[in-house]
């Protein structure tokens, strides 16, 4: 089961967001197999737009709650809001799964 996990950061915590962001890519690094895509919301010119995008694979809701709970950014305060929405898999690098 697919999963989108959606992050808005706290207006003004951008420094919170470099400071955090090496412990952060290492969490990620070590949840890779969980991973289908995931990266920064930017804005059209490229600069940072103070949020996230995942798109995991775990069984539950559950799951995916403990996963970004235990994001280094959410264990240090940075996101405002966190949206999870259950995603059916159609295509993934050209690949098709209907």
């Amino acid at each position: 089961m697919a999963f989108i996990i959606e992050t808005w950061d706290k207006p003004g915590h951008a420094p919170l967001r470099i400071q955090e962001r090496e412990v952060h890519l290492a969490y990620l690094e070590a949840n890779k197999a969980l991973l289908l895509a995931c990266g920064a919301k930017l804005q059209d010119d490229g600069s940072n737009a103070g949020g996230g995008l995942y798109v995991v694979d775990l069984d539950t809701r559950e799951e995916v709650e403990r996963f970004i709970a235990n994001d280094p950014f959410a264990l240090a305060g940075l996101f405002e809001r966190v949206t999870i929405t259950r995603w059916r898999k159609a295509y993934v690098d050209g690949k098709g799964y209907l």
